[in-house]
């Protein structure tokens, strides 16, 4: 067990980081929120988000689970506070590990009654928008995805989708005021998509282009989600897939690039909805989580021995979450 001894203090710590392998990641989310809430911290118009990321996830509390097979003894968070700020990178990381879990469960059921679907990701893209012009270049993007959506080729052979929005900051100077808005979507094909139906494609960006009413040929990738497992195996991998595609609206590298583009971005953006379904995958993601839904609480009964809980605060200063321990 690694554990950090402070002369000044004459006190132990212990580092999360230390204690769980697999939670060494709340350091690097709650970091990014540090890094975050300082710029929103430079402007009295977003203070109040500041505030409220200043106090997320500042405590972890984890129940201690002793597996009675292994001796093991592994940690399950149980309780934390989180700010839900739109922009807050521990909200964001924590929402997509909520979709993939809601995905996970519910893939069994879809699979059963659509034995035959075929899974596939759909990216569309626009020209780059100044950041002023967000909000109305999403507001066509999504009108044009509609237009898409009633075509009868999508009709006929999709089942469902789920369709994400990102945005990324153009890295060369010239476009430093702009935006590159996309969208990233989950399509459930039926089989005979592939056999009669399929396209190519310049064909989806054709369909695209034709949706937008641009003159430009605008980037479209389409692409199968290959995965040769099969059963639990492969729902796994399915829900990576879509974890992965929802995992960020923004990067938060993109973030906090420069702080006037993303107080723009936080203004363009407000209230907007950057999730959305379709088909039998309707209504299977929601945007609005709860503290509860973030804290990922699972529904079956815990087989393992508890063993009480521990406690660790994020310490700013050291970039770690760490617990005081008995010397």
């Amino acid at each position: 067990m690694g554990r950090l001894y402070n002369k000044k203090d004459n006190v132990k710590f212990e580092n999360l980081s230390d204690r769980s392998e697999k939670d060494k990641v709340w350091d690097t989310q709650r970091k990014y929120c540090d890094l975050v809430s300082e710029l929103y911290f430079q402007s009295v118009e977003f203070e109040r988000y500041f505030e409220r990321m200043e106090d997320c996830s500042g405590r972890l509390e984890f129940n201690q689970l002793l597996d009675r097979e292994t001796g093991e003894i592994k940690i399950k968070l149980t309780n934390a506070h989180f700010c839900r700020v739109r922009h807050c990178p521990v909200c964001q990381w924590r929402k997509s590990l909520m979709w993939k879990a809601k995905f996970y469960k519910a893939l069994p059921e879809i699979e059963s009654e659509y034995k035959s679907a075929r899974w596939m990701f759909l990216t569309l893209t626009v020209e780059n928008c100044e950041i002023t012009d967000l909000k109305n270049t999403l507001a066509n993007m999504n009108k044009a995805f509609k237009k898409l959506i009633k075509r009868k080729h999508f009709l006929k052979y999709n089942l469902g989708f789920v369709k994400t929005t990102e945005i990324t900051k153009p890295k060369t100077k010239k476009d430093s005021n702009k935006a590159h808005p996309h969208f990233h979507i989950l399509l459930m094909m039926k089989s005979t998509y592939f056999k009669d139906g399929y396209l190519k494609t310049e064909d989806w960006a054709e369909i695209w282009r034709d949706c937008l009413g641009v003159s430009y040929t605008p980037i479209t990738d389409i692409r199968k989600v290959r995965t040769k497992l099969t059963g639990e195996a492969n729902r796994s991998a399915l829900a990576d897939a879509v974890a992965e595609t929802l995992k960020y609206a923004v990067k938060p590298a993109d973030m906090t690039r420069d702080r006037e583009w993303f107080h723009e971005l936080t203004r363009q953006v407000f209230k907007l909805r950057f999730v959305s379904t379709g088909g039998v995958l309707k209504d299977l993601f929601k945007e609005d989580a709860s503290e509860e839904d973030l804290l990922l609480l699972s529904e079956e009964e815990e087989t393992d021995k508890e063993l009480g809980s521990l406690y660790f605060n994020w310490y700013k200063t050291k970039s770690k979450y760490r617990r005081k321990v008995d010397k």
